[in-house]
């Protein structure tokens, strides 16, 4: 499995990778092994403003539906264009293809909450 030492994880299996006060977020390759084929993404939120745990999007896999949540608060500032044709590329390249959202967070102590790669492999 997976799990990159240069990104944040929340304990809902959600990444974060921050550039400035810019938080790329997406799922984590613990979360699409255990979904399967994933074959949509729906995500309506662009330009809300979302707290930590509230819903963004929803992950259709061939035999679940999951909700995707907020690991910070912040602004929805762009959501991936290529998940509408290649929702696939989050189980081919969660980390980097396949990444959701980009939040605009404002504080900066809710990305030093989120747990680094060794707390993250502890959890699971």
């Amino acid at each position: 499995m997976n799990i990159p030492a240069n990104l944040k994880y929340s304990n809902d299996h959600e990444w974060v990778k921050v550039e400035g006060n810019i938080a790329t977020v997406g799922i984590t390759d613990f979360a699409q092994g255990q979904l399967g084929d994933i074959v949509f993404v729906d995500i309506q939120t662009e330009g809300e403003t979302l707290g930590t745990g509230e819903v963004f999007g929803a992950i259709e896999a061939v035999k679940t539906v999951a909700d995707a949540l907020m690991p910070v608060s912040g602004k929805i500032v762009e959501v991936n264009p290529n998940l509408e044709n290649a929702p696939e590329s989050v189980n081919t390249d969660p980390y980097g293809e396949g990444w959701m959202i980009k939040v605009e967070f404002s504080d900066p102590s809710e990305i030093d909450a989120l747990l680094d790669a060794d707390a993250y492999k502890a959890i699971l």
